[in-house]
């Protein structure tokens, strides 16, 4: 009896399978247009018996068309899911089973039962396991150059139109973003470069396409892709190794050809380390004084000067965050960690619409994201300065952190110096902390901290300390493929400190304050290749304290001393339309409207219209109270630029710019010092205003390995800041009466010739520019010059650079460094008499004499340990002289009376060479 059971139920599964074969083998003919799902299945069912199964929400975004004649079910269902991500499974039971994204395995793989033989059929009471929204969201990440990526909803057949592909490249080790890699696609001429967090949006038509990827720091590469319809690709690209190391500044070959932007010069870390230093330590503000337009006052000071701008007019970001006073020992250092550093940009003419405050330049300067895959480290050991730094991973591949840490042991080269300063004691520290964390594939957020301390004496008993103080918060979102936003809040507090206590009776303590916290939210809109929108607003409050005297100690019996603190509110709102009229001409126009109101509490005094700001001509003060508006500035400011491409390796290009600044910097010396003064505008000193009309010639040689570019420039500043002769600018009351406002032009031409790639490589830079000063405020009193030009302190007419680095072997290099530069300007007695019983001094016009020419040059070897990849550390030695010839250039040059006899003195900070030795440790 058990037989014939057996019998039976084998005769019937035999008997359906044979149905379910005749009738899948049954043709049917389709027509359908732009069907969902659900027709297409409906009709289905009724053309054959057969019930489908699948989950609808996977299958709402599919049409199809279909046009099929007499064909089997197996034909109808390849033709309608071909180049899609669907796929079908027919089992016993006249069922077809839906899925979308993997394949349905009706059978068990080959030895899932030990030795058994294969699992028959699926039967109907197993489950399947459908792909999961969410895992379909998962965003490809293209890694290599022979595997096809489809990109965007997939259809049975392409459709013609564009379509936009947005994502993020990245190193495939690290994980860290990678700034200004360029994607281009040859075939439909469209290409974008990456922002600053490694984001890219392309829209290029429908199809497939090959896309070429380059950047400064990994190979260049290609990645396939068919696109269906708006998706997103992530791209991973793998280190360069080079042969021959080069000095890249530019992401691409053609990019100072091809890009909008002129007077921008972007540097990365590699090129920045390529570059001879003082005591071996690569630095930011020395690589940036190599590039033409930008000078320094002297040696020693890490304020610099562009385009004829003053050291203040200068907007230095680190992060978004304000750095104030970008210099660490006596200027010999810049304030930022080489080792965290990610890259550096400058930007000197084409100042984008987002950035405001400044009249010269600004220096954008980004950290790296940490190591999202590892935990790695890297450590420095130098003569003067230790450095060391940590990144991983937090949360593999979501969140991740940077730290680094510097400091000096500098108190024993102090005592190599003259017995006049023998006694000096110098030190300094720094700690950056960076949190990145990726919340989802719209929403990623970056913490950026830093914290900078400074304390110095100069053989006497007097102190000085300074520190910086920065927190960022950054959000970037992203809409869609064509819209992102990133907001940041921002804190920067920068303060110093003059102590002296060796003097019981006369022991004090100085303090200056500046606390800033500012906000903004920044817009990007691809509207297409060849059109990009930017947009935004921002504002930053401003509380500063400038001076507060105290007594130190009960014996004292300095007399306290405190200078009202200042606020005031600056606000902005700026767009900017980028777009390529045609292959050959592409133009950038930006409006910036900038607001700045000046807060109570305050007392503001008023002088007599038209006469001399003095006491004796004082006719009102007036308090207001706290948050009151006292004054306000406001007006637009234009971003305007011009490119036209006479061929692929030469372009013509111009731009006008004009910008506000609303905060100044009161110093009687020509380079940023520790005990300077900022001052915010007020109804008696007005913001300053600036012009800029540039024009440039870009020519690449030799198959683009060789940049050349030619930019002449010319400057109007309005209401730029100097001071009456003997002005007191420090714990002053009445600071107005002791300032005047000037009027200013620059004028210059710049020429740059960069080789990137070979043995030899480098970068020959030489700029000739004037800046004058002319005073010509009726409310000044005495004329400066009698009211004709004068030039200013920075102004240094001739300017060369020279950097070179040749390779010897893959690990052996030898870099070379030259500068020169004329003197700068100077005012000197000329003359003295007698009167009342004593010499008097005659001095020339303000600023008629100079200082003498500064040159210097200066090498280093650099050595790399092996490159095994496996190896747990690597290691690298520099070794050099900073100032080979040993030239006694002038820092500063004065005049002292002594006996009746007045002598003049030339100070020089290096007036040797200075070798110096560094090491290195990456593990």
């Amino acid at each position: 009896m058990r037989h014939i059971y057996l019998t039976i139920i084998f005769s019937f599964f035999l008997c359906q399978l044979v149905r379910a074969q005749v009738n899948e083998q049954q043709p049917i003919s389709v027509s359908l247009q732009n069907a969902d799902i659900q027709q297409f299945v409906n009709d289905l069912e009724t053309k054959t018996g057969y019930h489908f199964y699948f989950e609808p929400k996977l299958f709402d975004s599919l049409k199809i068309t279909l046009q099929v004649n007499q064909k089997p079910l197996a034909t109808v269902l390849n033709l309608a899911f071909q180049n899609t991500n669907y796929y079908y499974a027919i089992v016993p039971g006249q069922r077809v089973l839906l899925s979308k994204g993997h394949e349905i395995k009706t059978e068990l793989a080959d030895g899932f039962f030990g030795h058994r033989a294969k699992t028959p059929q699926l039967n109907g009471t197993q489950s399947l396991d459908f792909i999961t929204d969410e895992k379909e969201k998962k965003i490809p990440e293209a890694t290599t150059e022979n595997k096809t990526y489809e990109i965007g909803i997939k259809t049975n057949d392409i459709k013609s139109g564009n379509a936009t592909i947005a994502g993020y490249v990245r190193d495939v080790k690290t994980g860290e973003p990678i700034i200004g890699a360029t994607i281009y696609v040859a075939d439909s001429k469209s290409a974008v470069a990456t922002d600053q967090f490694g984001f890219y949006s392309l829209t290029m038509p429908k199809g497939k396409h090959i896309l070429s990827i380059r950047s400064m720091v990994t190979r260049d590469t290609r990645r396939q892709v068919i696109l269906y319809s708006d998706g997103k690709l992530n791209i991973e690209l793998q280190e360069q190794i080079l042969t021959l190391k080069e000095v890249k500044i530019s992401a691409e070959k053609i990019a100072n050809v091809r890009s909008l932007e002129m007077g921008v010069n972007r540097l990365d870390i590699k090129s920045i380390k390529e570059i001879p230093a003082i005591f071996g330590e690569a630095d930011v503000l020395r690589a940036v004084l190599i590039l033409p337009g930008v000078q320094t006052v002297g040696e020693a000071t890490t304020g610099f000067n562009v385009r004829g701008g003053s050291a203040d007019q200068n907007l230095i970001l680190l992060n978004d965050a304000v750095v104030y006073n970008p210099a660490h020992f006596f200027g010999f250092f810049s304030a930022f960690n080489p080792d965290i550093i990610k890259d550096v940009q400058l930007y000197k003419s084409t100042i984008p619409e987002k950035f405001g405050g400044r009249l010269a330049s600004v220096l954008d300067v980004n950290d790296r994201e940490g190591n999202k895959k590892k935990f790695t480290g890297t450590a420095g050991l130098g003569l003067l300065t230790s450095r060391i730094s940590f990144e991983g991973p937090i949360v593999k591949d979501k969140t991740s952190f940077l730290f680094g840490a510097r400091t000096t042991y500098s108190n024993w080269l102090l005592q190599f110096l003259p017995e006049t300063y023998k006694h000096s004691k110098a030190s300094f520290y720094d700690i950056n902390l960076d949190i990145s964390h990726q919340i989802n594939e719209k929403n990623n957020l970056y913490l950026y901290g830093y914290i900078s301390s400074d304390s110095f004496k100069l053989n006497g008993d007097t102190s000085y300390s300074y520190s910086n103080k920065n927190l960022a918060l950054k959000w970037k979102h992203t809409f869609n493929n064509k819209l992102y936003s990133v907001v940041t809040g921002a804190y920067q507090g920068y303060q110093y400190s003059i102590n002296s206590a060796a003097v019981p009776i006369n022991a004090y303590n100085l303090d200056f304050k500046i606390n800033q916290s500012n906000f903004k939210a920044d817009f990007n809109y691809y509207a297409s290749a060849k059109h990009t929108i930017d947009f935004g607003v921002s504002s930053i409050y401003y509380n500063l304290q400038q001076g507060n005297l105290q007594p130190v100690g009960t014996a004292s019996l300095e007399k306290p001393d405190v200078l009202p603190a200042e606020q005031a509110l600056e606000s902005a709102i700026y767009a900017g339309d980028k777009f390529d009229i045609t292959d050959k001409l592409s133009l950038n126009l930006g409006l910036r409207y900038s607001l700045y109101n000046f807060l109570g509490p305050r007392t503001v005094n008023y002088y007599a219209p038209n006469l001399p700001r003095t006491s004796a001509n004082l006719v009102d003060s007036v308090t207001y109270k706290k948050n009151q508006i006292i004054n306000t500035y406001h007006g637009p400011e234009i971003r305007a630029a011009i490119r036209y491409s006479v061929s692929s390796d030469f372009s013509l290009k111009a731009s006008y710019n004009t910008l506000r600044q609303y905060i100044h910097l009161l110093t009687n010396t020509t380079s940023i010092s520790p005990t300077d003064v900022w001052q915010l505008s007020d109804p008696n000193i007005k913001p300053q205003y600036g012009d800029q009309l540039s024009f440039g010639i870009y020519k690449n040689l030799r198959s683009n390995t060789i940049e050349t570019s030619v930019e002449v420039y010319y400057k109007h500043i309005k209401d730029y800041l100097d001071y009456k002769s003997g002005a007191n600018l420090l714990l002053n009351h009445h600071i107005e009466t002791d300032v005047i406002n000037t009027q200013g032009k620059a004028y210059g031409i710049e020429f740059l010739i960069r080789k990137k790639s070979g043995k030899l490589n480098g970068l020959l830079s030489y700029t000739y520019s004037r800046t004058f000063l002319k005073q010509d405020d009726p409310t000044a009193g005495e004329l400066i010059n009698n009211g004709d030009y004068y030039p200013a302190n920075y102004d240094k007419p001739h300017d060369f650079n020279f950097t070179g680095n040749y390779r010897f072997t893959h690990r052996v290099s030898f870099s070379l460094n030259t500068t020169y530069s004329t003197g700068r300007p100077i005012t000197l007695p000329i003359a003295k008499f007698n009167y009342a019983g004593s010499d008097r001094v005659i001095y020339s016009d303000r600023n008629a004499y100079r200082i003498p020419d500064y040159f210097r040059t200066d090498f280093s070897i650099n050595i790399d340990g092996n490159h095994n990849i496996k190896q747990l550390t690597h290691s690298d030695w520099t070794i050099g002289i900073y100032n080979v010839t040993g030239r006694q250039n002038a820092y500063s040059t004065y005049f002292s009376s002594q006996g009746g006899v007045i002598n003049g003195y030339q100070l020089s900070i290096f007036a040797s060479a200075i070798p110096f030795i560094n090491y290195n440790i990456r593990f």
